[in-house]
């Protein structure tokens, strides 16, 4: 995609970041059948604003994340930090000490286009550089669930019927270089 940049955000960037999560968030719970799970999507968001926030305010936070630009607008994100509760509960605590990519959200208007897969390789290029070897990913939207199949593979786990009857919740377990490029 032609000006697409990816990099670290700055405080600057909280504002578009935030729209994309605003954005994103009820939008994928809405294709997924779930739209009407408000609190839920409320607190997603409220969630992924506290963390990137976080992550530029202290130093010593936890997460880190880049964002992916066209004409200095945020239109998509990618973080990478401690392993969720899902992922926690879904492996019996196996993974607790891998940390996990997550907050991969990229505007509806700009899907299908390349940028979640350049978010992901450069997270994946910056892990490399940091001597990160393995990392998670987890996911119980379905439409999420096939994308990760086609890039990931096989997952390390999938919990049956999770999230009710027929929602699986898939977590995956990666070696950051069998993805460098």
């Amino acid at each position: 995609m032609e000006n697409l940049w990816i990099t670290k955000p700055a405080k600057k960037d909280l504002k578009s970041a935030y729209a994309v999560f605003e954005t994103t968030i009820p939008d994928i719970f809405e294709k997924e059948g779930i739209g009407h799970l408000k609190e839920e999507i409320l607190k997603e968001i409220a969630y992924k604003k506290h963390i990137i926030t976080d992550s530029l305010e202290n130093t010593d936070s936890d997460f880190v994340f880049l964002v992916a630009k066209v004409d200095d607008k945020v239109i998509g994100t990618i973080s990478f930090g401690p392993c969720g509760n899902e992922t926690k509960k879904c492996t019996n605590h196996q993974l607790d000490a891998i940390d996990e990519l997550g907050s991969l959200y990229v505007l509806p208007h700009f899907q299908g286009k390349g940028v979640g897969s350049a978010l992901i390789q450069s997270m994946i290029m910056f892990l490399h550089e940091l001597g990160v070897e393995q990392f998670c990913l987890d996911s119980g939207f379905k439409s999420a669930q096939k994308r990760w199949l086609r890039k990931f593979g096989e997952p390390y786990k999938i919990a049956k019927d999770y999230w009710g009857e027929g929602s699986d919740h898939m977590v995956w377990l990666c070696q950051v270089t069998d993805y460098v490029k």
